[in-house]
């Protein structure tokens, strides 16, 4: 496929993890902004209702898969962001581990595109997007993304909205072994350290409520999700140095 022209790409892994991640920062990186899910595509007909879907009061996959799509939509227009959704099912309905349509994509964008990837804090979905982000655009000659703190995973942090929260990330033994895998092959620089003035909250609160459907299963694993002081309140993202 042919890219057209796109300055800053946010690889979500799922489709609700660009707005709990970096809904305040969104509208403020250089446009235009483009929200590209990874496990993004339909699952195929036929196949039961994963875990996740069915609590989150979905009684197909397929269902899930359609409201799931329109909520980014909804999400990614109030932040001023174009949607991308790439063709691999979500884990649960995944026919391979292989991410080929993502290679594909990596390898088509302009030069001067801008990427961003998850950390990959406590989900190893996150991850495996990371890794083979790294590892694609290495063999292509680009340089490393900016890679930004998955949220709500990284905002238990008791650090977390302060001026040590990277340097507690990498020693935290529940929170920071993403990041310390990471600084075992780069080294890292703060680039966006955005504490969320409640003109940006109210932003991705909004944002945040258009993935409705799995608010109440992320409550039930992540507590106060949407308190002014709870783990969505900072965001964070560095550059990479590879070491030599």
């Amino acid at each position: 496929m042919t890219a057209a022209p796109r300055r800053t790409i946010v690889l979500s892994p799922h489709f609700d993890d660009a707005a709990l991640s970096l809904a305040g920062l969104i509208p403020e990186l250089p446009g235009p902004v483009v929200v590209v899910t990874v496990f993004g595509g339909a699952p195929a007909p036929g196949l039961p209702v994963s875990w996740w879907d069915s609590t989150c009061g979905f009684s197909t996959a397929t269902e899930a898969y359609r409201a799931r799509l329109a909520e980014n939509a909804r999400a990614c227009a109030l932040l001023g962001a174009a949607q991308i959704a790439l063709d691999h099912p979500d884990g649960p309905y995944a026919q391979s581990p292989e991410l080929p349509h993502l290679e594909s994509f990596l390898s088509d964008l302009p030069d001067h595109s801008s990427i961003l990837v998850p950390l990959g804090s406590n989900q190893p979905d996150h991850e495996r997007v990371r890794e083979h982000a790294l590892r694609t655009l290495d063999r292509l000659g680009a340089p490393p993304p900016l890679v930004y703190a998955d949220l709500p995973y990284t905002g238990h942090l008791p650090h977390w909205a302060g001026d040590e929260a990277g340097q507690a990330l990498g020693h935290s033994p529940t929170c920071g072994l993403a990041d310390q895998n990471l600084l075992l092959r780069y080294r890292t620089t703060v680039r966006h350290d955005l504490r969320l003035t409640d003109e940006q909250w109210a932003r991705k609160r909004a944002a945040v409520l258009c993935h409705g459907s799995q608010l109440a299963p992320l409550a039930a694993d992540h507590g106060s999700l949407l308190a002014r002081g709870g783990p969505l309140r900072a965001e964070l993202v560095w550059s990479l140095e590879k070491v030599s």
